[in-house]
């Protein structure tokens, strides 16, 4: 908060009081004189002298900076070192400010109020310019905006972890028709391949402000809240009244609904930087698992370690989790990198399909690959370790198939007719594995067991 432009508010305000005052004479004209002063002079003062503070605090180049962090866990207090946004961060000190007034002015509630919204609804447009600026034509934010994909994010049943947020209960899947939501999304990314490097977020620090801003977004969201549960509007007349004739005047503690709205608005927005964050890395998997299909899997040699492209995306898992994890909750950094594996399991299935032969030793590798991503996803403390291990066994599950004489294949198709689609288990048998024996009828007799 600049001092020099608070002196001269108060300057300019004691100017217009000498003024005004010799239009009103007597003890009576005494408080007409003071509402006069207060609306006409007062408060337009302090709310240019605020409106000049706020715009200072958004438009300072450090405003949404993300600000650097020695330590790699995450606070949710400022004073221990949560890492709000200066710009927010001072937004939240006038909105305080401004509302304090009301003790002192409580006739003046609506209006002080109103200078609040203002001043918020100015913030929430510049954090809105930030997020565009880091997300605009980028492959994530263009998804986003889809009805299918938002809709089917809403349903998978990690978006709980964002409810709380938003206060807003959708009708989360469970149970198999969770993962069929996860199948359908998923294959709906899938679809944009190729993915190319020029339509993803390769700047680090461009992921960093998503991360910062969403939390910083969440903080405002509820200091606004929590100033208005505090606030007390002042007693209406007939509260007035009632008072008078010895009744209990209840005063309204309520958010203002302007206020309110506001808080949810930010919410929204919160909620956009980290649904954006997922979807990057869901598409950074993809870009990167889309390398199966570039290569043969026919192998001379018992390789020791994952394919480049395993190792380029494993890294970039731990760097980003690591430079993220100051700025985001737990539950946050599960939901950014819980939907990686998912996307990753669907990918090595699907890149079956595209493959002419794969050996004894490529199965090995493809199933080497799944476990070194499984292993770097598990590594990030908030993941659910859980259902990556389900998610990429079934990767390996299917490969093995392929190291199955016909008779069994036929037989673990008996047992697990739901394990995968009829699709995917005809492009086991089609492609082509050296020293593997498929009888003339082979495809029919699949499609008898699966009944079609």
């Amino acid at each position: 908060m600049a001092e020099d432009d608070r002196d001269s508010g108060v300057a300019r305000r004691r100017g217009a009081g000498a003024a005004t005052a010799t239009a009103y004479t007597g003890s009576d004209g005494l408080l007409a004189f003071v509402n006069n002063f207060l609306k006409e002079h007062f408060l337009p003062a302090i709310f240019v002298d605020y409106r000049k503070c706020v715009q200072q605090a958004i438009s300072s180049p450090a405003a949404f900076r993300p600000r650097v962090h020695a330590t790699s866990a995450y606070s949710s207090s400022v004073e221990l070192g949560r890492p709000v946004l200066q710009g927010l961060l001072a937004i939240d000190i006038i909105a305080k400010e401004v509302l304090g007034w009301v003790q002192l002015m409580p006739n003046y509630a609506t209006e002080l109020v109103e200078y609040v919204r203002t001043f918020l609804e100015r913030a929430h447009e510049r954090c809105r310019a930030s997020y565009m600026e880091a997300v605009l034509e980028k492959q994530s934010y263009i998804l986003l905006s889809r009805n299918d994909i938002e809709s089917l994010m809403r349903l998978e049943p990690a978006n709980i972890s964002l409810q709380n947020s938003t206060g807003e209960h959708d009708n989360n899947a469970t149970g198999a028709e969770a993962v069929e939501v996860e199948i359908e999304l998923s294959d709906l990314l899938l679809d944009m391949c190729p993915i190319k490097q020029e339509n993803l977020i390769h700047d680090d620090q461009k992921l960093i402000l998503l991360a910062s801003l969403s939390d910083s977004l969440e903080y405002l969201a509820d200091s606004v809240e929590r100033l208005g549960e505090s606030f007390i509007s002042p007693p209406t007349t007939s509260e007035s009244i009632n008072h008078s004739h010895g009744r209990h005047a209840r005063s309204s503690s309520a958010i203002p609904k302007s206020l309110a709205s506001l808080a949810n608005e930010y919410r929204r927005l919160a909620v956009d930087c980290v649904r954006v964050l997922r979807l990057e890395m869901q598409l950074e998997a993809i870009y990167h698992m889309q390398e199966m299909t570039k290569r043969e899997y026919v192998e001379d040699q018992d390789a020791e370690d994952p394919d480049d492209f395993i190792i380029s995306l494993t890294t970039q898992i731990a760097r980003r989790d690591e430079e993220m994890a100051p700025y985001i909750t737990e539950s946050e950094r599960n939901y950014i990198f819980g939907g990686i594996s998912s996307v990753a399991a669907n990918a090595s299935i699907k890149a079956l399909a595209q493959m002419k032969s794969i050996n004894l030793l490529g199965v090995q590798q493809i199933c080497r690959n799944s476990i070194a991503l499984e292993q770097a996803l598990a590594a990030i403390p908030s993941i659910d370790s859980e259902a990556v291990q389900q998610r990429l066994d079934r990767v390996r599950t299917f490969y093995e198939l392929l190291n199955l004489p016909f008779e069994s294949l036929l037989g673990f198709i008996a047992e697990h007719e739901y394990l995968f689609s009829a699709k995917e288990y005809l492009s086991v048998l089609k492609v082509n594995v050296p020293g593997r024996e498929i009888p003339a009828d082979a495809e029919r007799r699949i499609s008898q067991i699966l009944g079609h």
